[in-house]
Formats: C-alpha cells, structure tokens, sequence
C-alpha cells in the first residue's frame, strides 16, 4: 500500500503542472471573468438594467423581486443554490483533455527519455507501476479538479449574491441554507466511480498504445480508430457485409476515445435531456440519479472488461518492450 502511495506521489509531482495548476489557473480566470463581469455591470447599472418590465409596468430590481410569488422567489433560489456548480463546467471539459494526454504519453515519455530504466531498477513491479497510472487518472486528477472547480463555483454564487445585494434582493441567507449549495460537490465525487468505470475503456486503450508505440503516439491512438472506421463503412457499403458502422462508431471508437469526457455516458446510454433538468435549469441531483442508473445495463461493464483488459496488455508490454 506504502509503494502505491509513493508511486502516485511520483505521477502527481511529475505532471502537478498539468493536474494541478492548469484547474487552478483556469478557475481563478473563470472567476476573474465572470465577477468582473458582474461587477462592472454593478458600476455601470446595468445589472439587471436600470429597471424590468413584469406585466406590462416598469419596476426596479427590489421591487420586482418582491413582486413575486413566495413560490417563485423560492423557485429563483433554488435555481441558484442547484445549477451553480455548473458555472465551473468548463475545467471538467478541460479535466478530459488533461488525462487524456496524460494516459497517452504516461509510459511512451519514460522510455523516449530512458528514465524507464531508472525505475526498473527498483523494487516496483510493472502492474504496481501502471495501476498508479490509472490512479492518478481515473482519480487523482478528478478529486483535484473536483475540488478547484467547487471552490471557484461557490465564488461565483457569493459574487453574485453579492451583486443581487447592490440591487437591494438579498439572498445570501436564502441560499446558504439552501440544501442544495452542499450537495452539490457531494454529488459531483459520488459521481466519480460512474466516471472511472465508462472512462476506463480509454483510459486502457491510451495506457497500451503508450506502452507499444515507439513514436507518433496521438496518431497512433486516434488514426488507428479512424482508419477502423473507413474500413467498417467501405464493408459495409461496397461488400454489402452487413456490418453496422453506425454501431461500431458509437460502442466501440466513441466509447474508446470519448469515455473520459464527463457525462459521455449519457449519449452512450442515449439518457433523454428532460430526466437530467428540473424545469429549464440543469439538476444535480437528477444528473447523480440518472449517472448510477446507466450502470444497470451490460453496455458499461462490457466496457470495464475490455478497458481492464488492455490495461493488463499495457502491463506485458511494458515489462518486455525493448526499445534497443
């Protein structure tokens, strides 16, 4: 257990660039925009403009607010308190870009630079070497951008509290006793091993082609797919084989190279948009549901299998590449 902490301390402080600092820098931009955004619409009184239209009349913020129901002013808090952590959407896109790049050139990088020998030479098997790999991807990377992207989300909603307290609507006891502002990280890392399960496909597929391409690699990992492809429609259009290219593109290319998107499992389950929303705003706790839920069928365990399979062949490889 001890050689497995240390190994992923190794894979953290060897890319902390790209797991660590790149959320961070993208976060603080994210919270930079917006709340400069927001504040300089405060400055110039144009948050919300200088007055609204409800039913015909003019009235300033306050009042309009006020003019709601108490329905749907809870209605507006809820929106608040449950689609804010989408605000930091953005750095879970950017987590799927960050491992995907990382699994490519996790062990393609040691043996270019010959650091490969160096660690072969310790006491630490191949198998322990690689699952700390898929650690560090399918985990570690996630909980820190997790982690970033709650904190720059729960800025954004103080800002914006805040700016609603300038046009005279205070909602910050509303909001912070919301539920909801708390679950909603909960149900963000409740959703991770959903996460790791549809991304372990890619995450295999990368890891074996890390492990066996001598160069190219990116080529290699995507033009493979592409070229499969091509030849899956030119079967089935000119041989008349039968064979679905529509199906193999989306259950086994797309579920190869797109697993490590967030939410990919969605469009591989076909889930319809309306089960993931509470009337117009995006719903966490209908996303957590409808995330476990698609673990029912065999699509994601089939998945899981060939991913577990690959990443043992990126195991082999690794202890008898000879790149001499």
């Amino acid at each position: 257990m001890k050689t497995m902490k240390w190994l992923v301390q190794r894979e953290f402080w060897e890319h902390k660039g790209a797991i660590f600092w790149a959320p961070i820098v993208v976060a603080s931009a994210i919270v930079v925009f917006i709340g400069g955004a927001v504040m300089y619409a405060i400055g110039s009184g144009k948050f919300g403009g200088d007055s609204i239209t409800i039913n015909g009349r003019h009235a300033d913020m306050t009042m309009a607010f006020h003019t709601l129901s108490a329905q749907d002013q809870q209605m507006f808090v809820n929106a608040m308190s449950s689609g804010y952590m989408a605000a930091a959407g953005p750095l879970y896109i950017m987590l799927s870009v960050i491992v995907f790049f990382y699994c490519l050139s996790a062990m393609f990088e040691e043996r270019r630079d010959r650091s490969i020998l160096f660690w072969k030479s310790l006491p630490v098997s191949d198998q322990q070497t690689v699952l700390s790999k898929v650690a560090t991807a399918l985990i570690v990377a996630p909980l820190i951008t997790i982690g970033v992207a709650s904190f720059a989300s729960v800025l954004i909603l103080l800002i914006t509290c805040a700016a609603l307290g300038f046009n005279g609507v205070n909602l910050f006891g509303a909001v912070l006793t919301s539920p909801q502002v708390y679950l909603g990280p909960l149900q963000i890392v409740g959703m991770l091993p959903v996460y790791a399960l549809w991304a372990l496909p890619t995450v295999g597929w990368l890891l074996m082609v890390s492990a066996w391409a001598k160069s190219k690699v990116f080529l290699w990992a995507v033009g493979t797919p592409v070229i499969a492809i091509i030849i899956v429609k030119w079967a089935e259009k000119l041989l008349g084989t039968g064979m679905n290219a529509d199906w193999f593109i989306q259950n086994v290319v797309a579920r190869g190279l797109l697993g490590l998107l967030p939410g990919a499992w969605f469009g591989f389950e076909q889930v319809k948009p309306e089960l993931l929303t509470a009337g117009r705003m995006m719903d966490f706790g209908n996303l957590f549901a409808q995330s476990w839920m698609t673990l029912a069928g065999p699509s994601v365990w089939i998945g899981a299998i060939a991913g577990g399979l690959m990443i043992f062949a990126a195991m082999r490889l690794r202890r008898w590449k000879d790149e001499g």
